[in-house]
């Protein structure tokens, strides 16, 4: 059959039923059938692609047309598809309808013309509601992709202007995205989490975890030397300066790659034992991410050369982040550092 031609799947446990809808329409679609709804949905784990429309009976056994639909319903791939109900002299149309079905087909009165012409408009619907979605999705990603760029040209003024950074926002980002990788494959107590927030895009926001130094003056941020406690003071402040240029980007609680970027640059200072900064947040009250990124910030602080330190040699850095177990980072994040260490000292060498 041409590939061209749009499925659709007839579920009835009358067999009859099924022969005459599938004579009515094999011409014009490729038509599957199923005798029951349990054996329906396994027939659509398996269907690619997925059928434009189904003919769904009320009325089966093993799993109701009802109760399939219902199960339909949970699934975000199978709940986009329409459902015209196959009706019997006891369906109530009205029930039927506004339990989400597109249409019905009575069937007592299965005139050919009439189920074409059904079948059809609502595969025409489907098939503009499909090009709708694809031209939303084009033009999200555009935007998204547009945002990144942005982002990432933000990310590198800072770099090249606080000059002892070097390849800091490449490396840190390389540090949390192997925690990531590690808590996730390791099956940890955040894995679950990890995988909802995205871990590309928790990547990706590392980047602008910093981005607040945009506004520290030069005679702080390149001060070769310790800072005072006025000059710290003002320094702290690129928490809170990074959270509202962040804000003026967009909408922070419509984008989780910009609730990301928030999140890490406010609070990546912020401590387990909540004595960090700007708001003493403690332990889970920290967001993840920005627990991520405090780890990865404070090692690559240690190990690479600044203006006013030399590096760390990669133990006596290690030494520093256990101490801060539990105390300044959250336990289970230093233990997955010390696990992948030889990840991180790869890291820091090849990005030096």
């Amino acid at each position: 059959m041409p590939e061209n031609k749009p499925t659709v799947l007839i579920v009835d446990d009358v067999e009859i039923i099924v022969s005459i809808l599938e004579e009515i329409l094999k011409d014009d679609y490729i038509v599957l059938t199923a005798c029951n709804g349990r054996e329906a949905l396994e027939l659509l784990g398996d269907a690619h692609p997925l059928p434009k429309l189904i003919l769904l009976d009320v009325i089966m056994p093993e799993l109701t047309g009802r109760e399939m639909f219902e199960i339909m319903k949970t699934n975000d791939k199978l709940s986009r598809i329409p459902v015209i109900f196959i009706t019997a002299e006891d369906d109530s149309e009205s029930e039927l309808l506004a339990a989400g079905a597109v249409d019905f087909i009575d069937k007592k009165s299965l005139v050919p013309d009439i189920v074409k012409l059904r079948v059809r408009n609502q595969i025409k619907l489907k098939n503009y509601s499909d090009s709708l979605e694809a031209m939303v999705a084009e033009k999200a990603a555009e935007a998204t992709k547009t945002l990144e760029n942005a982002l990432q040209g933000l990310a590198n003024i800072i770099e090249h202007r606080d000059l002892e950074s070097g390849e800091h926002v490449k490396r840190t980002q390389l540090f949390v995205k192997a925690l990531v990788d590690h808590l996730i494959e390791d099956e940890s107590i955040y894995a679950e989490d990890l995988i909802k927030l995205q871990p590309d895009i928790i990547m990706k926001s590392m980047a602008l975890h910093d981005v607040g130094k945009i506004a520290i003056p030069d005679r702080i941020l390149l001060k070769p030397g310790k800072l005072d406690a006025g000059e710290y003071e003002i320094m702290k402040t690129h928490t809170t300066r990074g959270k509202e240029i962040i804000g003026e980007l967009g909408d922070v609680k419509s984008s989780l790659y910009l609730r990301h970027c928030e999140d890490i640059c406010y609070s990546h200072h912020e401590r387990w034992d909540g004595n960090g900064y700007p708001r003493g947040l403690k332990e889970r009250e920290i967001p993840l991410t920005a627990r991520l990124a405090s780890l990865a910030d404070v090692y690559d602080a240690l190990v690479c050369a600044r203006v006013y330190k030399s590096a760390m040699p990669y133990e006596d850095a290690l030494d520093i982040i256990i101490t801060g177990r539990g105390t300044q980072f959250d336990p289970y994040i230093t233990d997955a550092v010390v696990r992948i260490q030889d990840v991180f000292k790869e890291i820091s060498e090849k990005y030096k």
